[in-house]
């Protein structure tokens, strides 16, 4: 598996699979950009580093957004982030270029797209492929 590459503004996309492999080998750090009540009410990776993209409710900017990506990458290493079904990280993942980082979007996101109910968890995403998640 390797990253697709994207002319989008950031380095690319990457499976979810790929996210943990590079994560788990300290290849990369796996940022969470969705909302601090997104990862207590739906799960969250153990590990990961939570730097909201916005903020719930209403969903502003985060203002800490870009000292915090910083602070994640401090090590040199490459960010992977991650977010609901892979568009807030692609914004994200813009930002993070923006400032100078080598910032990859997770395709699928955690929960990935909705099917046919409109439910999510059953088309894609990080749960969906059996990667290490926990919930409160």
């Amino acid at each position: 598996m390797q990253p697709r590459p994207t002319q989008s503004g950031y380095a690319g996309d990457v499976s979810p699979q790929l996210a943990w492999q590079w994560a788990q080998a300290g290849r990369a750090v796996l940022v969470d950009v969705r909302t601090d009540a997104e990862r207590e009410w739906v799960g969250f990776v153990p590990g990961a580093v939570p730097v909201a993209w916005k903020q719930w409710p209403g969903m502003a900017m985060n203002p800490q957004f870009d000292d915090a990506v910083r602070q994640a990458a401090a090590g040199g290493k490459p960010l992977v982030l991650l977010c609901r079904s892979g568009v807030r990280s692609i914004a994200a993942a813009k930002r993070a270029t923006e400032l100078g980082l080598e910032a990859y979007n997770i395709l699928e996101g955690f929960e990935g797209d909705p099917d046919a109910q409109a439910q999510r968890g059953r088309k894609g995403g990080w749960r969906h492929h059996g990667l290490p998640w926990r919930q409160n």
